[in-house]
């Protein structure tokens, strides 16, 4: 007779995902998996291998649930700054207070951390990586044609920059950094961009 599961995969996925966003790969252990998800071991590896595929499958459904939502809702908006400004809002927002406060964002953890040095995991980064920062671009082709932006802006390296500094509060709403500073932050780019007030 076939396995029949008697746990729900993907809500214990989305329990390993928090493990791994909070923890890091390197502090988490098969036993800590095993008493979050509430699963023995056979059962976590017969469903998703061993501990690295089971991070590779965390960090896809992070990527594809937390990230993706909202670089496509920057790329459609069609405020030009005003949108990056609210995208940058609401990162400080969620990476400062409320339930996932001072985790960072799983997938900057990843690029801090040795997980980078598994290829499949530096694709996942890479793709990512190439979402936001066209998304970023999509905003600022919007901005450009509204007039929004300092003559001679050039919108690839603004993209660049801009994907950069929302790796930074990432890294460093992590490391406890204030929201207030991380605003100023944000603010002070967006105004060298031509933009207006920002976060």
């Amino acid at each position: 007779m076939p396995d029949i599961k008697h746990f729900d995969p993907d809500t214990a996925l989305e329990t390993v995902v928090r493990l791994f966003w909070r923890q890091g790969v390197a502090s988490t252990g098969i036993q800590d998996v095993v008493a979050a998800t509430g699963l023995n071991r056979s059962s976590l590896y017969a469903t998703f291998g061993g501990k690295q595929e089971l991070y590779r499958a965390a960090l896809r459904r992070y990527v594809e649930q937390r990230s993706e939502p909202a670089f496509r809702r920057l790329a459609e908006d069609e405020r030009g700054l005003p949108a990056i400004a609210d995208f940058f809002t609401g990162l400080i927002e969620a990476r400062c207070s409320g339930e996932y406060a001072r985790w960072g964002c799983m997938v900057s953890n990843a690029h801090a951390g040795a997980e980078h040095s598994d290829s499949e995991v530096r694709a996942v980064l890479d793709r990512h990586h190439q979402q936001l920062r066209d998304a970023m671009h999509a905003a600022l082709v919007t901005a450009d044609a509204q007039g929004q932006l300092s003559a001679g802006c050039d919108l690839g390296a603004c993209a660049d920059l801009l994907a950069l500094l929302a790796y930074g509060v990432n890294l460093r709403s992590r490391a406890g950094a204030d929201a207030r500073d991380l605003g100023r932050t944000v603010t002070a780019a967006l105004a060298s961009l031509g933009g207006p007030a920002a976060p």
